[in-house]
């Protein structure tokens, strides 16, 4: 489940965002919780701008277990970046909260194409890229992108879900559940 950020999650979040098994992996960068409380609600005047989308993921029992944002959004393109607290790694999380995030981007809000930039070095976040049947490799098909994302020390790969992919991903998986249920 996914819900709108909210100052009242910081204390839940900040220990998750601060492990280090997290921190060096993530844009949500604070030292302190009061610095993250601060961060958040800058979040929150961004997303009313139009400059970025971001919601908290919840457990089963609505408990704050990582963030996913749309960052730097224009002309209907937009950076995705999802995190998850440390105990709540390879329990499906990622890949549910994504879907329920390109759901709402491409059905409910103007995007059209999201990019992943994934560190070379982030064998977690490479793993769960695979499992995205919808999402493509975009080193080449977006060259100015990749070469803007690579200008530091570390090293991404970029990759891009299309509404048309992602629409077509959807389609198919009711379908699926469709035929199992009748069979």
């Amino acid at each position: 489940m996914l819900k709108r950020r909210e100052l009242q999650d910081v204390p839940v979040l900040f220990p998750l965002l601060s492990d280090e098994a997290v921190k060096p992996y993530v844009r949500e960068q604070a030292e302190n919780m009061e610095a993250y409380y601060f961060f958040i609600n800058q979040m929150n005047q961004q997303e009313e701008n139009g400059e970025l989308i971001s919601r908290t993921i919840l457990d089963e029992m609505e408990n704050p277990v990582g963030a996913i944002t749309l960052y730097d959004i224009e002309e209907g393109k937009g950076f995705l970046a999802t995190w998850l607290g440390r105990p709540y790694f390879g329990q499906g999380y990622n890949q549910y909260a994504k879907e329920l995030f390109l759901w709402e981007l491409f059905m409910e809000q103007e995007i059209e194409v999201v990019f992943l930039k994934i560190n070379k070095t982030n064998t977690r976040s490479l793993k769960a890229m695979s499992k995205l049947s919808y999402a493509i490799e975009a080193n080449e098909t977006y060259p100015h992108v990749f070469e803007q994302i690579n200008q530091g020390e570390k090293q991404y790969d970029l990759f891009a879900i299309y509404k048309d992919a992602f629409t077509f991903y959807i389609h198919e998986s009711e379908v699926a559940e469709v035929d199992e249920l009748e069979a």
